[in-house]
């Protein structure tokens, strides 16, 4: 097996890299989903992230930043899959699940995804990375390659959008310019 990857021109998977596809696998998976919306294409998107960073994987890992290398990766093959298929739909909606909270919760997060469903997806991409994936405003620019600026004006752009979908009853109690809190994400019960 090792010797028909070698001659793919493919080095063989090593232990720390395989070891890091299987720890970070779940948190790629979630961030494609989130950005693409759909699970299938969120697994191929994933897949082919970890593919592209298997091939730089000996200068990433030494430069202590795969996270951010397979999150730019991920998201741009999302943003680019988007972009080509152009049949997003703004009602989809997202797997089913156990809601804790009763049916409340559950209606309040398919309304927010279903906003976030409807922003373009370089926005998405930015709340996702930002909100979901819990990186700082420098990690996000890191992982879209784009300025600090873009991301602060992206993650205000796209809370605006949201705050308009949602409506002012969704927005109580948080202050202005704060994310939705953990009872409002639909992450809970994402991939």
């Amino acid at each position: 097996m090792a010797d028909t990857a070698r001659a793919g021109g493919t080095p063989p998977l090593d232990g720390d890299f395989a070891g890091y596809v299987m720890r970070r696998w779940p948190v790629v998976v979630r961030t494609a989903y989130l950005v693409c919306g759909d699970r299938s294409t969120a697994e191929d998107l994933a897949q082919g992230a970890f593919v592209r960073l298997h091939r730089h994987w000996k200068r990433v890992s030494a430069s202590g930043a795969p996270d951010a290398y397979v999150h730019r990766i991920v998201v741009n093959l999302a943003v680019r899959h988007a972009r080509k298929h152009r049949r997003e739909v703004a009602d989809a909606q997202p797997p089913d699940g156990v809601a804790e909270d009763g049916y409340a919760r559950v209606d309040q997060r398919d309304e927010l995804w279903r906003a976030l469903r409807s922003l373009p997806p370089r926005m998405r991409a930015v709340l996702v990375l930002r909100f979901y994936e819990h990186l700082s405003e420098r990690e996000t620019a890191d992982a879209l390659e784009c300025a600090v600026g873009t991301v602060k004006s992206q993650t205000s752009q796209g809370l605006a959008r949201l705050r308009g979908l949602l409506g002012e009853t969704y927005d109580a109690g948080r202050p202005h310019g704060t994310a939705p809190s953990a009872a409002h994400r639909p992450d809970a019960e994402l991939p």
